[in-house]
C-alpha cells in the first residue's frame, strides 16, 4: 500500500510541475524572434548632396520589404538599384560595381517581367527633393544565395528607362550605402 501511495504522489507531482511550466522555460523562450532586418545609410558621392535611410525586412521566403526615405534629390524620377559590391569607397561609387544580378537576367522594371534582382522601384522626388518608398520586392532575400546583405545601394541622377542594358541609362551615382545588419 505504501508503494502505491508513493507512486501516486510522484505521478501527481509530475503532473503538477508539467502544468505549472516546470519545464525550465523562461518567458523569453516563448517570444517569437523579431523579423530579420538590415539597413543602409545613403551618403552623397563627390559633388552631390543626396542622403537617406533605407531598411529591408524579410517578408517571406523570397520577398523583402523596402522602406526608403531619401532627401537632397532634384525633383523627378531617379534610378535606384542594389549593386554587386558592398563598396562605396570610390568618389563616384564606381567601386559598387554593376547591378546585383545572380540569375543573369536582363535589366528591367522591378515586379514586371525580367529584371535584375537589384532593380528597385524608381525614387520619385517631390518639389522639395524628397522621395519615399514602401514596397515588397520578390526575388531577393536577407540570407542565402540571393541575399542583399553586404551589397551596396545606389541612387542615380537620372530616371531609369528600364530598357537600356545593362543599366537603364540612369546616369551618375549620386549616393551610395552598404547594406548591413543593424
Amino acid at each position: 500500500m505504501k508503494k502505491i501511495f508513493v507512486l501516486v504522489a510522484l505521478f501527481a507531482l509530475t503532473i503538477l510541475f508539467s502544468a505549472c511550466g516546470g519545464g525550465g522555460e523562461t518567458p523569453a523562450q516563448n517570444v517569437a524572434p523579431a523579423p530579420l532586418q538590415v539597413s543602409a545609410h545613403l551618403a552623397p558621392t563627390e559633388g552631390n548632396s543626396v542622403y537617406g535611410n533605407v531598411t529591408f525586412s524579410q517578408e517571406g521566403n523570397d520577398s523583402v520589404r523596402i522602406i526608403a526615405e531619401v532627401s537632397g534629390l532634384t525633383p523627378g524620377s531617379h534610378g535606384f538599384h542594389i549593386h554587386e559590391n558592398g563598396d562605396c569607397s570610390a568618389p563616384d561609387a564606381s567601386s559598387a560595381g554593376g547591378h546585383f544580378n545572380p540569375l543573369q537576367a536582363q535589366h528591367g522594371k522591378a515586379g514586371e517581367g525580367d529584371h535584375h534582382a537589384g532593380d528597385l522601384p524608381s525614387l520619385e522626388a517631390d518639389g522639395e527633393g524628397s522621395a519615399r518608398i514602401n514596397a515588397v520586392l520578390n526575388g531577393i532575400t536577407l540570407t542565402g544565395d540571393h541575399s542583399i546583405v553586404g551589397r551596396s545601394l545606389i541612387v542615380h541622377a537620372d530616371p531609369d528607362d528600364f530598357t537600356t542594358q545593362p543599366t537603364g541609362n540612369a546616369g551618375a551615382r549620386v549616393a551610395c550605402a552598404v547594406i548591413h545588419p543593424h
